[in-house]
């Protein structure tokens, strides 16, 4: 064993801190299989791990970084053997379990999935967690029964990493997506995903009625507190909302009247725990169903030691789509 390059979070009188590093080998946490890192990507929850600005590290010391594309290096798990290509997603991975944001990471084989057909390790993670929820919310959707026939969708936070493979995949779908943002500076970017309508998020992010006009049969909503309310308010009835986040906040001031006046169903989406077979059955569809084209054009690439200035940066709302880190 030796040592590897790694984003490592401490935690002393003065507060957190964040340093780039060597990590030793034999300090890695158990698990049955030891990947080397290709790729990861930034998600808001690494925002708030990279900066302490929510308690989500739970152990120190930590590496986060909480999804990571790479290749078996060592595996005593059936399913996997060195060489090949996995990715993660979840599983508490940059948060009670040493995560993606080094070289090297080991965990448990049966937090891993198979790199997707068709699909790059750089690709996956340019998808990555919040791509991977973006297709949970909307296979959401569909077990509830909504269609494009039943009338437009929205989706919040639509410039951010969520929103951005949310409103692809809705569109290319055949839905008429109403993608919402506070950024009017990026409407050329949004259409070009698929967006049919921009919506500008003042119209949805400050207190309104139980009950508002019926514009939308469903949504995929990564922002939480009153804009969520609003959202549920103005879906048709028997419409359905897809809960995937809380960037404005994780309190949902609304009332029964969108769910019992409407018929509205509100679909919670954890991504973290997914079993198996519906974490394969998602993947699967991301390459099925995602335009790599449009992947590509929501997508920046950064280097494993320009990690540490990316914190600040995705949790202030300046990303757009979304962030791979190349790490080897």
């Amino acid at each position: 064993m030796g040592t590897f390059k790694a984003w490592v979070v401490e935690k002393n009188e003065g507060g957190q801190s964040l340093a780039f590093r060597d990590f030793d080998e034999a300090d890695l946490m158990e698990g049955d299989v030891t990947v080397r890192v290709s790729h990861s990507g930034l998600n808001y929850k690494d925002g708030l791990a990279l900066t302490g600005k929510s308690p989500v590290v739970r152990r120190f010391p930590m590496i986060p970084g909480i999804d990571f594309a790479g290749t078996v290096e060592t595996s005593d798990h059936s399913a996997y053997k060195p060489g090949d290509a996995v990715v993660l997603t979840g599983w508490g991975v940059g948060e009670t379990h040493l995560g993606a944001y080094a070289e090297k990471a080991r965990v448990k084989g049966d937090w891993l999935v198979p790199l997707p057909q068709g699909l790059s390790p750089e690709q996956a993670m340019a998808v990555g967690t919040a791509g991977y929820t973006a297709m949970l919310s909307l296979m959401a959707l569909d077990a509830h029964g909504v269609t494009p026939a039943d009338g437009p969708a929205l989706v919040t936070g639509a410039s951010g990493g969520v929103g951005s493979v949310a409103v692809a995949l809705l569109a290319q779908a055949g839905w008429h997506v109403i993608a919402s943002t506070g950024r009017p500076g990026e409407t050329d970017y949004l259409k070009g995903l698929g967006a049919a309508e921009i919506l500008d998020r003042a119209e949805l992010e400050k207190p309104g009625r139980p009950l508002g006009k019926e514009r939308w049969a469903a949504a995929i909503d990564a922002v939480g507190s009153a804009t969520l309310a609003n959202v549920l308010a103005m879906t048709k009835a028997d419409g359905a909302v897809a809960a995937c986040g809380l960037a404005q906040g994780m309190d949902l001031p609304t009332s029964v009247a969108p769910f019992i006046l409407r018929g509205v169903s509100l679909l919670g989406i954890n991504s973290v725990t997914t079993p198996l077979p519906k974490r394969r059955e998602a993947w699967a569809r991301i390459a099925r169903e995602l335009d790599l084209d449009k992947l590509a054009a929501m997508t920046r690439k950064v280097t494993l030691p320009e990690v540490g200035r990316l914190g600040d940066e995705i949790l202030s709302g300046h990303v757009r789509g979304r962030t791979v880190v190349t790490v080897g």
